[in-house]
């Protein structure tokens, strides 16, 4: 049979890779948008119209300022009820206008809100659904860090959704209104549209070029951020070991330090910016100081079409053109920080490579595996660069309970992690009942497994729902037979709320429990335990161990302990060594064999005792 390889170790999408441009940062987003395209329609129909209604007061005061002026050199002189027309039609229009707008607007804005709070939701859906397909080496790559992870993932959303406000509640609005307003301009004078079409390009122009020198710092600061939202949740996880060393202002000083390099990257960044948008606001003034020169000049020389009022009315389209660009710097820097972070959550939503492979092979509704694991000449190498197994060969019968034995780092818990699928081999064959372990249904071979650590996590919520979560499925009485045999039933009876207490408020002795509860509740075939009662006192470690000798039978067992009482009635025990494996057999077998088991072995006898304890039985047995 030939070796498998792992042909995806070691890649992945780093946000230093990614090279994502406005253009990338839209098409991302539009799978998410699209769902919504009656919204989309709607709002853009809304902003369509209120980009007409921008215009209104332009009209109204050109013909105003033209009204009121002939009207001020009659022949007749100033007619009073002449001007009340002229007031009330103007109040009745421009009032009439507001209100009507305001509705607009506030349609508009509804339904843009909407698209955005739904795009937010459906991208945490989406990362959630895709960070629970990623293999565990994923998570031990650098740079994936909890910490890490979830500063990409939060403020991957927050932009994303920022984003699609920006574009659909602000810049459509502004853009529909200042193409209108420049078609009007041309329409009324071409001379006084090309001055306004002039500015444009110029003010983007500055704009292209502050993004290119503001890219590199807007990366440092968001690895900057990563780093502190990192560093918080490693001192809140830490805490226990912070004060019992008082490192607090060790630690406060690391965060100091961390503080310091983000404000000065965050001022280097907002010195660039302001330099930029005051260039950026000198150039729309003068475009408003020409457009006025250029109108009265042409006002002054009679040109055809121009009067007073067009003076009026060019300035205020020019405001309208100029609107987005008073607003396109804070857009474009919302933008181009959205560019930043969605590099780092579109390389979540796009790393193929990390998705957990998952074969075809399952078994009969009903069929149990026997549990017979082969590993072959198993090569195994950590993200992080540690060599955990070297040419690894050895076979677990079914049906027996097999014992892996060694010192710290020497690989145990690595074939466990190997064996339940978490992570892949570099190369080399593991089998189960005959069939290469990567083409088994992963589904289907974890249903198999029951899994017990040395530290098991609890999860938010009652006890009872953290026993059911071996079955959910299971019947209440189950889960309180299941309690019983973990022997923790007693002491959850007795809490105020009994299995209805935070699961989190336990001890972790107890909450080691309530996780190989989790296990006899779903009997499964084939049972891996990793040093499964390290934090148990030694009369809950004989009830375990008594519980656990029980559901052994007819099962394939994998346990890993220094605690040699543990191990000693296993009926196959491998002894590893930086990753080989330098011994094999009955415990007895290769007690007398000598080497590192014999020295472990005695090792623990000596650490416990075993002289005095065997004397003190010995004297209360007379």
């Amino acid at each position: 049979m030939a070796p498998f390889q792992n042909p995806g170790r070691n890649r992945r999408v780093s946000t230093a890779e990614s090279k994502m441009g406005i253009g990338g940062l839209l098409k991302g987003l539009l799978p998410y948008v699209t769902p919504y395209r009656w919204l989309l329609v709607a709002t853009l129909a809304l902003t369509f119209i209120g980009s007409l209604m921008a215009q209104v007061n332009a009209v109204v005061l050109d013909r105003a300022v033209d009204r009121i002026n002939a009207l001020l050199h009659l022949d007749g002189g100033f007619q009073w009820p002449d001007a009340a027309r002229i007031l009330v039609t103007i109040s009745v229009i421009l009032l009439g206008k507001e209100v009507l707008a305001a509705l607009i607007t506030f349609g508009q804005r509804i339904f843009g809100e909407k698209i955005r709070i739904h795009v937010s939701r459906d991208l945490s859906l989406r990362v959630v659904d895709r960070i629970l397909q990623f293999r565990m080496a994923y998570f031990s790559q650098d740079g994936n860090e909890p910490g890490k992870l979830q500063t990409r993932i939060d403020r991957g959303i927050m932009s994303l959704s920022n984003t699609v406000k920006n574009f659909f509640i602000d810049i459509l609005p502004l853009f529909t209104s200042a193409v209108l307003a420049l078609v009007l301009m041309y329409a009324a004078n071409v001379y006084v549209g090309l001055v306004a079409t002039a500015i444009i390009p110029v003010y983007f122009w500055i704009t292209a070029v502050q993004g290119r020198r503001m890219k590199g710092w807007r990366h440092r600061v968001f690895g900057t951020h990563q780093q502190l939202s990192h560093g918080i949740l490693n001192i809140i996880e830490s805490m226990g070991v912070i004060k019992s060393f008082n490192r607090e202002r060790v630690e406060a000083a690391k965060q100091a330090a961390l503080q310091e390099q983000s404000t000065d990257q965050q001022m280097q960044t907002r010195r660039i910016s302001f330099l930029y948008e005051g260039l950026k606001t000198f150039v729309e003034q003068i475009g408003t100081v020409l457009i006025i020169i250029l109108t009265a000049y042409l006002v002054l020389i009679d040109y055809p079409g121009m009067t007073i009022g067009k003076i009026m009315y060019h300035v205020l389209l020019f405001a309208n053109v100029s609107a987005p660009i008073r607003q396109l710097h804070r857009i474009y820097d919302d933008l181009n920080d959205a560019l930043v972070y969605a590099e780092g959550f579109f390389g979540i939503l796009e790393a193929e490579q990390e998705v957990e492979e998952s074969g075809k092979w399952k078994v009969e509704s009903g069929e149990r595996v026997r549990g017979c694991f082969e590993l072959r000449n198993v090569e195994f190498t950590y993200p992080s660069g540690t060599h955990a197994l070297r040419d690894l060969t050895m076979t677990i019968l079914p049906g027996q309970t097999t014992a892996l034995v060694g010192l710290s780092g020497a690989g145990k818990s690595t074939i466990v992690n190997l064996l339940d699928k978490f992570y892949t081999p570099d190369s080399g064959t593991i089998t189960l009942d005959g069939i290469p372990l990567h083409e088994w249904d992963t589904r289907v071979l974890r249903e198999q497994i029951g899994l017990v650590l040395q530290k098991n996590h609890i999860f938010s919520g009652t006890i009872e729902e953290n026993i059911r979560y071996g079955r959910p499925d299971a019947t209440r009485e189950e889960v309180l037979e299941a309690a019983r045999k973990a022997y923790i039933y007693d002491q959850v009876v007795a809490l105020p709320d009994g299995f209805n207490s935070n699961a989190l408020q336990l001890s972790g002795g107890q909450q080691q429990r309530i996780a190989i509860a989790r296990m006899f509740l779903k009997d499964p075939p084939i049972i891996f335990l990793d040093e499964p009662t390290a934090s148990l006192d030694a009369i809950a470690t004989e009830q375990i161990k008594n519980s656990i000798d029980a559901i052994k039978q007819g099962r394939t067992v994998i346990v890993i302990s220094h605690n040699i009482g543990q191990i000693i009635d296993s009926d196959q025990l491998y002894v590893l060594d930086t990753g080989h494996c330098v011994q094999s057999g009955t415990p007895a077998e290769v007690y007398r064999q000598g080497g590192l088991y014999k020295d472990i072995f005695d090792a623990s006898a000596r650490s416990m005792n075993a002289d005095k304890i065997a004397e003190t039985l010995e004297e209360t047995s007379r």
